[in-house]
Order: structure tokens, then C-alpha cells, then sequence
């Protein structure tokens, strides 16, 4: 049988198949199933930013940063009536899934400010938890702002932290950075142990009946999952920190991509909210299968062989394809 362990942000793992932040891991009961089928890890829910407590001069100072423009968009945010844990709930919520289970669990905090993560990141390690994945939930929509200000937003929140717990931490990434690899490299200088590619920012609608902006929330389908592949293959061996690949992962092929593009973990969540957490035994299973046929005996000797730095025509990552693409169409 091929081994499927692999090394994320630290942590051991039996496999790659780590599912995301979702509701799907409020309940203690799902998440003994998750580690059932199989997942090598649990990334928790979100603990957001709305339900800590944050000083005043803190928020003032980040609004006045350019964040206002969040203000208006609260609404798109999932509802606090889904979310009704206090921060302090949150916390005991990870010291009982780490007494549950034997697979690492992986907080997960949302919001774009220092503020309370500072102690509440503290307290989610002395809990329990193998890791903390910050979930930097922050769309600048002021002129005022250029990109450095976003940049050192996200470096200044990952070094805050990281001067407060001693445990594993992942930055989850958006897709909008104009030189990425440059912004990774310094995560990775940084402290980042991990970075996530990438964040959904989950977009607004316009009813035009009623004339009204309505939040809309669209599970991810496989189409997802090329962005996050083609930038994990050129940041694989560019930067010295783990990379999970999350987005439109709905098959073990796909994890398998994420795997050969250089990915230590693939992030799996609309595909379980579609048909359930005993979709993970399939993944995996898959997986296994898909590396014994390949003749792998292991994760290690499939990982990042199409990644960049790896294959042997590296314009398929960059300009010329396009062009080659835009050519070919039509034939």
C-alpha cells in the first residue's frame, strides 16, 4: 500500500485530504466522523472577528486604514445567528475536539485587525490546538490605500501573533497580491509555517427588483481549483514553508494535482457539504489507488513533480501559454 503521509505546516499527517473551515466542524459528533473517514486533519470553523470583543482605538484605527468599506459589506459575512459561540466558547469548543480525536485540529480565526486574536490565539493554543490558520478576511475598496498598506496589514497580524503562541500558524491568502511570490517569501520570513491558496472572497449580488445588493454564497465546482493549482506550482520551491491548496478540490485526482503541483495538503469543504463527510474515505482511498497505478510508493515521490521549478516546459505556467492557447482555439 502507498504511503500517504505527508508533513503540513509541522504536523504529521496520515494523508493530505484536510478538510476546511465550515460549519461542518461545529458539532464534536462530525468531527470524530471526518477523522473516521479518514482526514488527516481538521481545520475548525471560523472564529470571526465580529464576536471579539475589540477595544475601540483598536477598530477606530484599522477603519480609518481603509476598512470602513467592510462596514457596509457585514451582510455578507455568515449570519451571527450561525455563528453564536462567544470567543470564549470557541476556545473550549477546540479543547474538546482535541480530547475527541487523535488527528491534528487546526483552529481558525477570521477578521482583519490585531485586536483580540492577540489573547484568543494564546488561549486556542493552551487549549489544545496543533495549529492556527488566520483567515485575513480583508477587500480594500479606497483609493488611499496602495498595495504596501494590505501587505504589511497581513504581516503585521501574522507577526503579532506568532509573538504569542508557540504553535504552528498558516496565512490564508487571496488570490489579489500583484507580485505574489515576492508577498509569500516575506509571510514566509515572517513566521508563516503555512500558506493557504486561496481565500474565496464570497461575492455580492445585485436583485435588481428590489434594487438592493443581496449576499451570495457559491459552493466551489472542480473549474475552482485551477487558479489555486497554477499558483501553487510556481510557488512550490520558491519559498521555504508548507502549501495547502484549497478550492474546487471535489475528487482524488484533484488531490492528486494538488499533490504534483507541490502542495503538502489538499483543502477539501464544498465536496463534503454536497454529499457528505463520507466523501473523505473516497478521496483518500482514491488517492492511495491513484499511486499505486502511477507506480508511486508514496506522496513524497509524486510531490511538485509538475510544479515550476519541476517541469521541463515552465512556459505552460507563464505567458506563452496563453498565446499557445489562444492559437490553438478554434483548429
Amino acid at each position: 500500500m502507498a504511503d500517504l503521509s505527508t508533513t503540513y505546516m509541522g504536523l504529521n499527517l496520515e494523508n493530505p485530504v484536510v478538510p476546511s473551515a465550515s460549519p461542518l466542524s461545529r458539532d464534536l459528533g462530525d468531527i470524530k466522523l471526518m477523522e473516521d473517514a479518514g482526514a488527516g486533519a481538521v481545520v475548525l470553523y471560523s472564529l470571526f472577528e465580529e464576536q471579539i470583543g475589540l477595544e475601540e482605538d483598536e477598530l477606530e484605527h484599522v477603519l480609518n486604514r481603509g476598512a470602513q468599506s467592510l462596514a457596509d459589506a457585514s451582510g455578507y459575512f455568515p449570519s451571527q445567528l450561525e455563528y453564536t459561540r462567544s470567543a470564549d466558547e470557541y476556545v473550549e469548543h477546540v479543547r474538546k475536539a482535541k480530547e475527541a480525536v487523535g488527528i491534528p485540529i487546526i483552529a481558525s480565526m477570521n477578521g482583519i485587525s490585531k485586536g483580540g486574536w492577540l489573547e484568543y490565539s494564546k488561549m486556542m493554543a493552551e487549549a489544545g490546538a496543533d495549529g492556527l490558520e488566520l483567515n485575513i478576511y480583508f477587500i480594500p475598496t479606497t483609493s488611499r490605500l496602495f498595495g504596501l498598506d494590505v501587505e504589511t496589514l497581513y504581516l503585521d497580524i501574522l507577526g503579532s501573533v506568532k509573538k504569542q503562541v508557540h504553535i504552528p500558524i498558516a496565512v490564508k491568502l487571496s488570490p489579489f497580491f500583484t507580485a505574489l511570490p515576492n508577498f509569500a517569501d516575506r509571510l514566509a520570513d515572517g513566521g508563516a509555517d503555512a500558506l493557504v491558496i486561496f481565500n474565496r472572497f464570497y461575492q455580492p449580488d445585485i436583485d435588481v427588483g428590489r434594487e438592493d445588493v443581496v449576499p451570495n454564497l457559491t459552493l466551489s465546482t472542480p473549474a475552482d481549483m485551477l487558479l489555486p493549482l497554477r499558483w501553487v506550482a510556481i510557488l512550490y520551491g520558491e519559498i521555504e514553508t508548507s502549501l495547502a491548496l484549497t478550492g474546487g478540490v471535489h475528487s482524488a485526482d484533484d488531490v492528486l494535482k494538488a499533490i504534483m503541483a507541490g502542495a503538502d495538503v489538499a483543502n477539501v469543504c464544498s465536496v463534503l457539504l454536497k454529499e457528505g463527510i463520507g466523501k473523505i474515505t473516497e478521496l483518500v482511498e482514491g488517492v492511495s489507488k491513484g499511486l499505486e497505478e502511477k507506480g508511486h510508493g508514496s506522496i513524497g515521490e509524486l510531490k511538485g513533480n509538475l510544479s515550476l521549478q519541476s517541469y521541463v516546459e515552465p512556459w505552460a505556467f507563464e505567458r506563452a501559454s496563453y498565446l499557445k492557447l489562444l492559437q490553438s482555439y478554434g483548429r
